[in-house]
C-alpha cells in the first residue's frame, strides 16, 4: 500500500531487461528551449533514439553508441559506457537518459571522462542522499532544469501494457567543466 501511495512502482530488474525506458521527445524539446547545448554531442546509451533524433533534427551532430543494438544503422551498438576510457573526438557534451539500475556508476564515469558539459535526464530525487554528494557537490553541477508538470511515461522497451503518465519527478541536471557557482534550479515545461 506504501509503495503506491508514495508513487514507487518499479518493475522487478528480471522484467526490466536492459534498463531502456525512452526519452519522450517533449523532455528533449523543452531542455532546448533553455539550454544552448553545443554542435557535438555524444548520446552513450541511446536506446532507440528519442534524444538522438530530437538533438539531429535541431542541428546537433550526435554519435549515439549503446550496448544494446536497437536496430538502428546510425547507432554504435555494442559499445559500454563503463568502459569507455576517453571522449569521442570532438565531443563536447555528453547527454543522455542512463539506465537507472547503473545510474550513480554512469554519472561517475561521464564526470571522470571530464567533457565540457555533462546533461543528463535523472529523477529529481538524485539530488537527495549522501552517497551522491561526489557527484553533486564541487563538481560542476551548474543548473537542474526540473519540468512543472510530469513527464509523459516512459515505459520500457517493448512494453505493451497500459500506457500511463509518470507518477516520478524527472530534472536535466547540466554539469560544466570548471563551473564552481552555486547550482541553480528552475522550473520548465514540455507541454508548450
Amino acid at each position: 500500500m506504501l509503495d503506491h501511495s508514495c508513487q514507487v512502482q518499479r518493475h522487478p530488474l528480471a522484467e526490466r531487461g536492459f534498463d531502456c525506458y525512452s526519452t519522450p521527445a517533449v523532455a528533449v524539446e523543452a531542455l532546448l528551449r533553455v539550454e544552448k547545448l553545443p554542435r557535438y554531442l555524444w548520446e552513450p546509451a541511446a536506446g532507440r533514439g528519442n534524444i538522438v533524433n530530437v538533438l539531429r533534427k535541431a542541428g546537433h551532430e550526435v554519435l549515439a553508441s549503446d550496448l544494446i543494438d536497437y536496430g538502428d544503422p546510425t547507432h554504435h551498438a555494442g559499445r559500454d559506457f563503463l568502459l569507455e576510457r576517453k571522449l569521442p573526438p570532438g565531443c563536447e557534451c555528453i547527454i543522455t537518459n542512463p539506465p537507472f539500475k547503473i545510474v550513480e556508476a554512469f554519472t561517475r564515469h561521464a564526470l571522470k571522462l571530464a567533457p565540457p558539459m555533462l546533461v543528463l535526464l535523472l529523477r529529481l530525487a538524485f539530488l537527495e542522499s549522501e552517497r551522491r554528494c561526489d557527484i553533486l557537490e564541487g563538481t560542476g553541477l551548474a543548473r537542474v532544469h526540473v519540468f512543472r508538470k510530469r513527464l509523459p511515461m516512459m515505459h520500457r522497451s517493448n512494453w505493451t501494457g497500459p500506457k500511463a503518465n509518470s507518477g516520478m519527478a524527472f530534472a536535466f541536471f547540466v554539469w560544466e567543466r570548471g563551473y564552481t557557482g552555486p547550482t541553480v534550479v528552475d522550473r520548465i515545461s514540455w507541454d508548450r
